[in-house]
């Protein structure tokens, strides 16, 4: 195309400047936007007429949703990095590589590993109550993929969910649904040694979900990468080959979900101890239903 044509043909500069030269389009329209008509979307930038548009389809529950979690609030030069996740991710990765040290590897993870049995004296004779959370860190030292996926689903969803939940709440979501789905390994597999984070990632997963339809947005992918998550947690059960814990993603899952529900419900400042409270008794409602085996089973 010759300098001329290109001048001529309008689709090269934004709709509401002519004179503005852009090749940058609105998602909804398609027409061409200069960086002055921009607002960032979901996926790509959209057009003030758009914008408009999108804002006035809005039901009353989107709006009130949307003012409370886009006030405005005291940040941090740290405030918007997860730094949270970077951090669980980076001692996850240095555990891993103590795993894989012949001899003492094992050992490690012998004593990190989930297994139910451990929590009580009169079965084993030790109480080793730090396997509830220390199951986080250690992962099938035999590949490297157990490890590298988990940790990848944290990446994504830590980017998303600790800059808006803050870096306390980020981590309190992590344990506890952490330890969710270790009390459903206690509950529903309780001779299986089990490791991994898959309980804290389900976990973020479940708060995402309903955070994300607390505030009126777009939660069918979330849903939908959540569903084939499940299918791949169930299929080697139903198919007999075993391998996957599926009750440590579903109880963080669950759990998960209820932390998320806590904070789209307690979002005010006033509400901060009710939060904390919430949470505490969230706690102590897990660790409470490990007196369950022992009295149903001796």
């Amino acid at each position: 195309m010759t300098t001329d044509d290109f001048r001529r043909n309008s689709d090269n500069f934004c709709y509401r400047h002519p004179d503005r030269q852009s090749f940058v389009l609105c998602q909804r329209c398609l027409r061409t936007i200069c960086p002055e008509c921009q607002t960032p979307a979901a996926v790509g930038v959209i057009c003030p007429e758009c914008l408009r548009d999108q804002q006035k389809a809005q039901s009353p529950a989107q709006r009130k949703a949307e003012r409370r979690w886009s006030r405005p609030r005291a940040v941090t030069a740290s405030a918007g990095r997860p730094v949270v996740t970077y951090a669980i991710i980076g001692i996850t990765a240095f555990v891993f590589l103590l795993q894989l040290i012949p001899g003492f590897g094992a050992s490690l993870t012998t004593q990190l590993a989930m297994y139910a049995p451990a929590l009580y004296p009169d079965l084993l004779g030790v109480f080793q109550p730090w396997r509830l959370l220390t199951v986080l860190l250690v992962h099938d030292a035999g590949g490297i993929w157990h490890v590298a996926l988990n940790m990848l689903a944290l990446w994504m969803l830590g980017r998303s969910l600790e800059p808006l939940l803050g870096h306390s709440r980020f981590l309190a979501l992590y344990l506890i649904s952490g330890l969710g789905g270790s009390v459903a390994i206690v509950l529903l597999g309780f001779g299986t040694p089990v490791v991994g984070a898959s309980g804290a990632i389900y976990g973020l997963f479940g708060a995402l979900l309903v955070i994300g339809r607390h505030i009126g947005a777009n939660i069918t992918g979330i849903a939908l990468v959540l569903g084939i998550n499940l299918v791949l947690t169930f299929l080697p059960l139903f198919l007999g080959s075993g391998g996957i814990s599926w009750q440590g993603h579903v109880g963080g899952l669950l759990v998960g979900a209820l932390v998320g529900l806590i904070f789209a419900r307690t979002r005010a400042a006033r509400q901060r101890g009710l939060q904390v409270g919430l949470l505490i008794a969230l706690t102590v409602g897990l660790l409470a239903l490990l007196l369950v085996p022992p009295a149903l089973y001796w």
